[in-house]
């Protein structure tokens, strides 16, 4: 069995704390460790003993920090698949299908277990059962969908019928999928006992997969075939080619097969699960106060009920309030009604339709050399407090319109510019004029942190170009 892991999402519902470059599934919402991370702890067990190796489907500019994940929980992916743009999860659980089957050992029809990367489990026990039985209706054949026991009439979900009576020890056929409800009809679905919500989680065999898309969508199929086989190593990634993955229609593994298939079976699953897919969503699995309030970071409550806070940066206070999201970052805060926590997208389309900043990136921006925070910026200068990790380097690049003058604060660097090479420690500064070539290497054994003053006519992150860099990073990408 190989795990899927589709984690191209932009968690836009999670803004101001899930923005484009770093979306939620990337961030510690319920834990120390990110929704991705947990994802893959939750694995453990579910293959015997042998180590998770699961493919990961990536929207590229996010492949840094699904490599630094895996390392920080000590796994080593199968594959990491780029996807050159977004084309919803048919076509990424495809690619997932071509890969595994190039790998596998003559003769294996690899069974694939596909994850969303950003949902959360109370009970990892009656996960690990759950998977347990759909991996025998798979290895039967069966395009498996896990079926979430609802708790209540929700909304916000699509259902999943059984032709026949649930049963947590078995797979069932499905008799049909159906669309969001409105409450009265899904009130009838809780009453009728046979619908369950549509996880988005599925297992089957990667030949069954690609024989039924083939037969559902040929189109697709033959795009992301052809996406697969000009596909290009790339350090640890595996980039899918750009032209053949444009041409993929763009479909949920639900409507493009699912809903198509005649091997559909379903197995009912009862673990405490959310996708987290809004900030109440995010107060329902946290740990709740007495008066109902679940909080992060520095927070003081005083009369206040139901309520979700979390504090990135600052202090953040409550008085005489109920039902409230308040959620602060460095750049932005975000207060909402609990009630109205899924109307944030409108927020963060108006932040698009604005070309706003904060929609893509934090104040704080994470690169695979380490990150850096923007203090300040006015104009013609700009502030950023610099984090270089030990053994790291930042590209060999030059600048067009702007100065950089650079104090070590704690740690050591290796300073290159021009011709010139030198070691820069603390209380050390640099200056690198306009049009210079340079770099900036740690070559320590901890954290190397500077202050970087930039100053010029235009201070934007694309005036940059890359001459040589360890990461394999094009100009376009901008920032260091």
């Amino acid at each position: 069995m190989i795990p899927v892991i589709l984690s191209g999402g932009s968690g836009s519902r999670l803004w101001p704390l899930s923005r484009s470059m770093r979306p939620k599934q990337f961030l510690g919402v319920t834990d120390s460790r990110s929704l991705f991370q947990l994802t893959l702890k939750r694995l453990e067990g579910t293959n015997g003993k042998l180590p998770v190796r699961p493919i990961i489907v990536a929207n590229a500019d996010h492949r840094f920090l699904v490599g630094e994940q895996c390392r920080e929980m000590g796994i080593t992916p199968a594959d990491i698949l780029l996807e050159p743009v977004a084309r919803n999860t048919a076509p990424a659980i495809a690619a997932a299908a071509f890969a595994a089957l190039a790998t596998a050992v003559k003769g294996e029809d690899p069974v694939l277990l596909v994850l969303p990367s950003d949902h959360v489990f109370a009970d990892v026990p009656a996960f690990h059962r759950a998977v347990a039985v759909g991996l025998q209706a798979a290895e039967a054949g069966g395009m498996v969908t896990f079926g979430i026991v609802p708790t209540h009439p929700e909304t916000g979900y699509g259902y999943v019928k059984a032709a026949q009576p649930l049963n947590p020890e078995k797979a069932v056929p499905v008799e049909k999928f159906v669309e969001k409800p409105d409450l009265a009809t899904a009130q009838t679905y809780i009453q009728d006992g046979g619908y369950t919500w549509n996880s988005g989680m599925f297992m089957f065999k990667a030949s069954v997969f690609l024989e039924e898309l083939a037969t559902c969508n040929p189109v697709m199929h033959a795009a992301c075939q052809a996406a697969w086989r000009a596909s290009k190593k790339d350090f640890e990634f595996v980039r899918l080619d750009a032209e053949a993955f444009a041409k993929c229609p763009s479909d949920s593994v639900d409507y493009a097969v699912m809903e198509r298939t005649k091997k559909a079976v379903v197995v009912p699953l009862d673990a405490g699960w959310n996708d987290v897919g809004a900030w109440s969503a995010v107060w329902q699995v946290l740990p709740q106060d007495a008066q109902g309030n679940a909080v992060r970071g520095d927070v003081i409550l005083h009369d206040t009920k139901n309520s979700y806070v979390h504090a990135d940066r600052r202090l953040v206070s409550l008085i005489g309030v109920q039902d409230l999201v308040v959620v602060e970052t460095s750049d932005a805060v975000l207060v909402a009604h609990k009630d109205k926590a899924q109307d944030v997208k409108k927020v963060v389309d108006q932040l698009k339709a604005q070309k706003r900043p904060e929609v893509d990136l934090h104040r704080e921006v994470f690169r695979p050399w380490g990150s850096y925070d923007s203090v300040d910026h006015g104009e013609r200068f700009q502030v950023k407090r610099i984090t270089v990790n030990p053994g790291a380097k930042l590209s060999v690049q030059m600048h067009h319109h702007r100065a950089e003058h650079w104090v070590v604060v704690s740690g050591t660097a290796l300073v290159r510019i021009g011709e010139e090479e030198r070691m820069v420690t603390e209380n050390q500064s640099v200056y690198i004029p306009v049009g210079i070539v340079h770099s900036l290497e740690n070559p320590g054994k901890v954290p190397l942190h500077l202050i970087e003053v930039q100053s010029g006519s235009y201070l934007g992150e694309d005036d940059i170009v890359r001459f040589e860099d360890k990461y394999g990073r094009a100009n376009s990408e901008g920032a260091k």
